[in-house]
C-alpha cells in the first residue's frame, strides 16, 4: 500500500489470511477473493497495483486531496 502511505492516506489494513471474517468481509465487497481489496466512498477496487489504484483514485475521489 505504498502508493496511499506516499500519500498520507490513512487506511485500515486488515490481514485476510489470518483473520475469517476480513476475508469473509473482503468477498462480500469484491465479489472475488483475490487482495488486495479498497473500498473509498462506497466504491470498491479489487486485485490492483499502482497504476489501477492511481487512475481509480481521482474518479472516486475527486480531485480533493481527501484521505480515506
Amino acid at each position: 500500500m505504498r502508493w496511499l502511505d506516499d500519500r498520507g492516506v490513512r487506511y485500515q489494513a486488515l490481514d485476510v489470511i489470518a483473520d475469517s471474517q476480513a476475508h469473509a468481509e473482503m468477498v462480500r465487497l469484491s465479489g472475488q477473493s483475490l487482495a488486495p481489496v479498497l473500498e473509498v466512498n462506497g466504491q470498491v477496487l479489487a486485485d490492483f497495483g499502482a497504476a489501477e489504484l492511481a487512475a481509480w483514485w481521482p474518479k472516486v475521489v475527486g480531485n480533493r486531496d481527501d484521505r480515506a
